[in-house]
């Protein structure tokens, strides 16, 4: 039983949590829409998700160590484990804002605050301290940015469960907006490299890969955790003093998230369509499903903080493509993990007939 485990959990994919990320910001998204029976649904089902995600991560560290250490220090798969950070936080924040479980929601917070703390200063140091290190166009891409979206993601919970905390509510809210400007910082930062990287390095198909659309899924992310502290956070403090710049920022965010869709959208085509790239399925998509219901959910909500009724057209209109998206990439994992369950019993079959006697 170990040893099967073991082998099944060996490979596993450090962002799988995008999945849990992605299906908590489209239940939100129906949530605000109105659609509250889907948004539930989408709670229970999350919950599971989280758990199969959060045992077979828990397993590959036990049994995997060596393989779990070398992905955290790897350019390229290191930046997947801040989905943990992100996904917890997306679930706390459906059970405070669906559910009204305010208690759980400081639990999720808690914990994710102390993971995020953890593994922001374990992955920065392995990597600046690495001695041997990949070309900028070998390693940066859009899934650099998920520092950005579990930064933010502390920001959004903290602000929703802050007036519920009484003496550490104040704390709280001051964390949440240290995080709001600090993903801020780090996303200015990292969308520099990734810019120069598009801009600048010849790019092909294979390396267009879905985490770009991480891109603007920080900035959907960035504009939710403003518009919140302008909604929930309000009151005699810093962020009354603060209220003009943080709309400014928030607004700003928003265009350049909206800037980033259409570029997207055009690449895309590119890949799939004009250099023929085969489009199937592989657990980088939850990062693409992610992005576009989360810029639905910021949206909404910058709607609010503006007053401006009319930008609700867009969330109405997204989120018919956060839905399909969402729908595709599921039944894509699950024809991709019926066949690999199809090829293990006919290994499995092999391995004990290697002659094919079973047929006979």
């Amino acid at each position: 039983m170990l040893e099967f485990l073991k082998r099944q959990s060996r490979h596993l994919f450090p962002g799988y949590f995008a999945m849990v990320m992605a299906t908590g910001a489209l239940s939100l998204s129906l949530w605000y829409l109105g659609l509250e029976i889907a948004a539930e649904l989408l709670i229970y089902l999350n919950i599971f998700i989280y758990i199969i995600l959060l045992s077979l991560n828990v397993i590959r560290l036990l049994l995997n160590t060596d393989e779990f250490l070398r992905d955290m220090s790897d350019h390229g798969k290191g930046p997947g484990f801040f989905t943990l950070i992100a996904g917890t936080e997306v679930l706390g924040t459906q059970l405070v804002v669906i559910k009204g479980l305010m208690v759980w929601g400081f639990l999720f917070w808690s914990i994710a605050f102390l993971l995020w703390i953890i593994l922001m200063y374990t992955f920065f140091t392995l990597i600046i301290v690495k001695k041997v290190k990949p070309l900028i166009d070998e390693s940066v891409n859009g899934g650099w940015l998920l520092v950005v979206v579990s930064t933010q993601s502390i920001a959004v919970l903290g602000t929703l469960i802050a007036p519920g905390m009484g003496m550490f509510s104040e704390i709280i809210l001051f964390i949440s907006l240290c995080h709001f400007l600090l993903g801020c910082m780090l996303y200015l930062n990292i969308i520099a490299f990734i810019f120069y990287r598009l801009m600048f390095v010849n790019i092909e198909a294979t390396s267009l890969k879905p985490p770009y659309w991480i891109n603007m899924g920080a900035l959907a992310i960035t504009t939710l955790a403003g518009s919140v502290l302008l909604i929930h956070g309000m009151g005699p403090g810093i962020i009354m003093d603060l209220e003009i710049f943080i709309k400014g920022f928030t607004l700003f965010f928003w265009v350049l998230g909206t800037w980033w869709v259409p570029l997207l959208i055009t690449l895309g085509i590119w890949r799939h369509i004009v250099r023929r790239y085969p489009l199937s399925y592989t657990p980088e998509m939850w990062a693409m499903a992610f992005p576009i219901a989360m810029y639905t959910l910021g949206t909404i909500h910058l709607s609010t903080v503006l007053e401006m009724e009319f930008l609700m057209i867009i969330p109405y209109v997204t989120i018919f493509g956060a839905v399909g998206v969402w729908l595709a990439v599921m039944c894509g994992m699950a024809l991709h993990l019926g066949k690999r369950q199809a090829a293990y019993g006919k290994n499995s079959i092999n391995a004990d007939y290697p002659n094919n006697e079973h047929i006979r």
